[in-house]
């Protein structure tokens, strides 16, 4: 794909105004794209998935503009397939360990302990540097000592202390994440504290205690009444049994809807914290909102039987992306112009990150 040269990107006179993202993506548009990604991978034995994740990648890049312009995406479907190889093989030697004994097996669970980090690091340095905004491409700059700490240590404290720690885990991940990022030569920084983190969390936490308890009150109280009615013992099994099934649906609706419940917290959280140089983004979802395009999505994917899910992504998407903002400190245009300066002096020197990709 060729990237467009900053000249050839008209200057908007509003460009140090709020800038809303938009998403122009259609159901439609995505339906004729996912099912010949679906019929191909299947004929291919999964092996056109790569190339299907390059065009439903590039398809979401380009339909995402701010400030008059769109995202490109440069991944190239070779690389994808090597990393979707190399996890294939760690999936079956894991499993192929563990036949052999327990000794192997864990040793086998330490390598790969040993070995994702490293992998992660280079699937995060992959994809930025594969994403480009007005021909300026973004980049990571972590290293990969730093890499052990953030996708293992945290993540092993946090399963260690029951996940008690879970928020500081993921306040640390994203913190590195966006603090390792970069858009040409101007990096992100994010300033999101743990506390906001276990306020999310907490948050959400009271939202499924509440819901639990509305449930196991009302299903326990019908399921107590249908037996203390004087109905016969069989017919009393028989609503325990319809009762009983009633509330295991319930939870899981109740934990299905709390997903995007926590998706929207996060999000908002995440870049309500998150700069661009001088450059602030805001995050505006609503969690009612969310959980209604949720759930109505689930309905449509289970009457259609598959064949809403194209549309239930386009509707997310479109929902989760319509609600940032980027606010420009200055000029946007200048800032562009700058970054394009930069970059031609200083260079990529990422051409080594062009053959590998886990593809996570």
């Amino acid at each position: 794909m060729i990237e467009p040269s900053a000249s050839a990107v008209p200057a908007s006179p509003f460009s140090d105004e709020p800038q809303r993202f938009t998403f122009s993506g259609t159901g439609s548009e995505y339906f004729r794209i996912w099912i010949v990604n679906l019929l191909l991978s299947v004929v291919t034995l999964g092996i056109y998935s790569a190339w299907a994740k390059v065009r439903r990648t590039r398809y979401f890049y380009g339909s995402t503009q701010v400030a008059g312009s769109s995202f490109e995406y440069h991944g190239n479907a070779v690389a994808i397939l090597k990393g979707r190889i190399v996890a294939f093989v760690l999936i079956v030697l894991y499993n192929i360990a563990f036949e052999i004994s327990d000794l192997v097996g864990l040793l086998t669970i330490a390598a790969l302990l040993v070995v994702a980090p490293w992998l992660i690091w280079r699937s995060l340095q992959f994809k930025l540097y594969n994403t480009s905004y007005r021909g300026i491409r973004f980049g990571f700059r972590g290293e990969a000592k730093g890499i052990y700490t953030v996708f293992l240590l945290w993540p092993a404290l946090a399963m260690i202390t029951l996940y008690l720690t879970a928020p500081f885990a993921h306040q640390r991940i994203k913190k590195y994440q966006h603090e390792q990022s970069r858009f040409g030569a101007t990096h992100f920084s994010f300033d999101g504290t743990v506390g906001r983190f276990y306020i999310a969390y907490l948050i959400v936490f009271a939202i499924w205690l509440a819901g639990i308890v509305a449930i196991s009150v009302t299903l326990g109280g019908a399921l107590f009444a249908a037996i203390a009615g004087g109905l016969d013992r069989e017919s009393a099994s028989g609503a325990g049994s319809v009762t009983i099934f009633t509330f295991l649906l319930a939870l899981y609706a109740w934990m299905f809807i709390l997903i995007p419940i926590f998706a929207t917290l996060i999000q908002n959280l995440i870049w309500n914290h998150t700069q661009l140089g001088p450059h602030r983004f805001t995050s505006e979802m609503k969690w009612p909102r969310m959980a209604f395009i949720a759930v109505t999505n689930i309905i449509g994917i289970i009457c259609t039987l598959g064949l809403f899910l194209p549309f239930a992504t386009i509707r997310a998407m479109k929902y989760r992306v319509e609600s940032m903002t980027l606010l420009p400190d200055g000029s946007l245009d200048h800032f562009i112009a700058a970054e394009q300066e930069q970059v031609s002096a200083t260079g990529e020197g990422m051409a080594d990150l062009l053959d590998f990709d886990l593809s996570l």
